[in-house]
């Protein structure tokens, strides 16, 4: 039996254990902590996980019992994670942005034993709630920092106090983990993986060892990875994306995983490391995309004209490239002298010097921004999946990459599209179903069949086109099917907006609410010394208004159908955020909680009389304190053609 097959017949802790013995010595995890990177082999790794899950069952953690993560991306986090997995347990993560309210809601769901919080702050949000959470025997924590308050209550214990009460675990019963790893086996549930939530609580997919650990294999047989590439863990652990390159990459490869010292330095870390492998939601590249944008605009005159000379240079050049075709001599020199002038140097500016392989998921990324990465040099790929197959069901192949496509089938992955236009699938990494949800379980799986939601199609080239999700697929008062995402990230491609909430579903025209981006259109307001203090004012002023209507023309100016342009929009007066329920924990729009939130605006859109509207904002501070304010909202009307 070859090892790839032999790697799918293993739990996870399993695996860790297959990989100990064949690179024990090789660094297997980094995080940086006090300005200092510091490593753990694969030696070192398995021996927290054992320490952890013999800790785990000194406090009375048993087969089949739940352990909660809520924490940043720390060792911490995978050694609480498998240590549970090792000794019968399973493992699941929330979000570290939850409130307390829904984490109760989540741990009871789950019915979850024992939480891991790697702070203060998480640790307190558990407190909060803890007449509510029964179920949950102990609370661990890792940062020691500001939990005096808590010393003398037997609830609460350190990641360190675990650590020693299995070293002990251990000393008196040195066969006893080995052989509570053995018991595993690759079927059986092992982590649950919250979906978004987009509706109301987040369901708990269940997922298994060989999900993971297949998801891991598959990937690399399109796209091998070294065992001495680097993988920096920036992402949610709570969400797939994240868990499938820990748990299941990371394991079949052999790569470094590389934690940052806090989210906030994370981009910063990542320079540091020169990632040969990443991972991100296209917020992140959006975000990348519009800092580059900054930097350029701050340049001087002449460097402006040799970067817009040159970047034509690059998308032309990535057309060839992304079809496999070969570029013409001269191009090739052009491109070739663009990447020494240009690109090169711009893509070690932002840590990507070598990158290798570079993926967006979890939602659609806009075709030109696509374009522009590869045009720099950028080998970023398309893939599409969702929490309940791992995170992946198709990806585009080096040299068969169409920006407006997700690609193909990964290697033993089955997908077809139903007769309502619904992306199905089936591979080894489909969940078996999520937890005590059986009828929305026989829903997802119905037919033998993991049903997306999505709507799509498959393209002559044998590409999967992504159209929308089912229940977001709008249709004008006249009956012509538009797609919101895709107008949204079009318009998200300009660098001056950050977001954009698209209407239209049974109305005479399409509409949209409209972020634009504080940082870049900050800067373009100060360039041109305008006066503002908030953003508020920042999106209120009439010079950013026909800037952002000017942004919008331009799309309109290529939109291949009358009834793909936007005829009416307003710069919303605060940015859209997941504390205020108008964005998940992924980033995505929660479209029908934004209409209801913003009833008023709504309307007005659809109303040609209302050119301006006053309303009231209300905020909420982090420390509990509420005012409001109120202002003037514009409404802007877009020449017809």
């Amino acid at each position: 039996m070859d090892d790839r097959k032999h790697l799918l017949t293993l739990s996870i802790p399993q695996l860790l254990r297959w990989r100990v013995a064949k690179t024990g010595d090789k660094i297997a995890l980094r995080e940086k902590d006090y300005g200092c990177w510091n490593s753990y082999s694969w030696n070192e790794y398995y021996d927290f996980v054992r320490k952890t899950g013999l800790g785990l069952r000194q406090i009375g953690f048993g087969k089949g019992e739940k352990v909660a993560v809520i924490s940043d991306n720390i060792p911490e986090t995978l050694f609480v994670a498998l240590g549970a997995q090792a000794v019968g347990g399973l493992s699941a993560a929330i979000y570290q942005t939850s409130l307390p309210q829904e984490i109760a809601d989540i741990l009871n769901y789950l019915g979850i034993s024992i939480v891991f919080c790697n702070d203060q702050e998480q640790v307190d949000k558990v407190t909060d709630v803890r007449e509510s959470i029964t179920a949950v025997k102990k609370v661990i924590y890792e940062d020691s920092r500001g939990m005096r308050g808590y010393r003398g209550d037997d609830w609460y214990i350190s990641i360190d106090e675990i650590y020693d009460l299995g070293e002990e675990l251990h000393r008196r019963q040195p066969e006893l983990f080995d052989t509570l790893v053995d018991a595993g086996a690759a079927d059986d549930v092992c982590h649950f993986c919250l979906t978004s939530g987009t509706t109301g609580l987040p369901k708990g997919a269940m997922l298994t060892h060989r999900n993971y650990i297949n998801m891991g294999l598959q990937l690399t047989e399109v796209d091998p990875l070294e065992e001495t590439d680097e993988y920096v863990s920036f992402l949610p652990f709570a969400w797939i994306g994240e868990q499938m390159n820990s748990f299941g990459v990371a394991m079949a490869t052999g790569i470094a995983i590389n934690f940052p010292e806090s989210v906030e330095t994370s981009m910063d870390d990542l320079k540091e490391i020169g990632p040969h492998f990443m991972f991100g939601a296209p917020r992140i590249y959006e975000t990348i995309r519009s800092q580059i944008w900054l930097k350029i605009d701050e340049s001087y005159w002449l460097n402006r004209l040799i970067y817009t000379y040159f970047m034509k240079i690059g998308e032309r050049a990535a057309g060839y490239r992304m079809s496999g075709k070969t570029l013409p001599v001269g191009l090739r020199f052009q491109a070739w002298l663009g990447k020494q002038m240009i690109y090169r140097p711009l893509v070690n500016q932002i840590g990507f010097l070598r990158l290798r392989r570079a993926y967006t998921g979890g939602a659609a990324l806009g075709p030109e921004l696509f374009t522009f990465y590869q045009a720099i040099g950028v080998n970023l790929k398309q893939i599409y999946g969702q929490t309940e197959i791992v995170g992946i069901a198709y990806m585009h192949r080096d040299g068969d990459v169409r920006p407006d496509t997700v690609g193909k089938p990964l290697p033993a992955t089955e997908c077809r599209i139903s007769e309502d236009g619904e992306i199905l699938s089936r591979s080894a990494s489909v969940t078996p179903g999520y937890y005590n949800l059986p009828e929305k379980t026989e829903e997802l799986l119905a037919g033998g069949w993991l049903h997306s939601g999505d709507a799509g199609y498959i393209d002559d080239n044998g590409h999967l086109v992504v159209i929308d999700r089912i229940s977001d697929v709008m249709h004008t008062a006249a009956g012509e099917m538009f797609s919101p995402m895709f107008l949204e990230n079009r318009l998200k491609f300009s660098p001056y907006i950050k977001e954009a909430v698209i209407f239209g579903d049974g109305r005479e025209y399409v509409a949209a609410l409209i972020n634009v981006d504080p940082i870049v259109v900050g800067k373009w307001a100060e360039d041109r010394g305008l006066s503002f203090s908030t953003y508020m004012e920042l999106s209120g002023l009439k010079e950013v208004a026909s800037l952002i209507k000017g942004e919008v023309a331009s799309i309109n100016s290529s939109a291949e159908q009358p009834h793909f342009r936007i005829h009416r929009f307003a710069l919303l007066y605060k940015l859209l955020d997941m504390d205020d329920g108008e964005l998940t924990k992924t980033g995505k729009i929660r479209r029908k909680y934004v209409r209801e939130k913003y009833e008023d605006l709504y309307e007005a859109l659809y109303d040609s009389g209302v050119d301006q509207k006053d309303v009231e904002a209300f905020y909420q501070y982090q420390d509990g304190q509420t005012s409001t304010v109120t202002t003037t909202l514009h409404f802007h009307t877009m020449d017809r053609p």
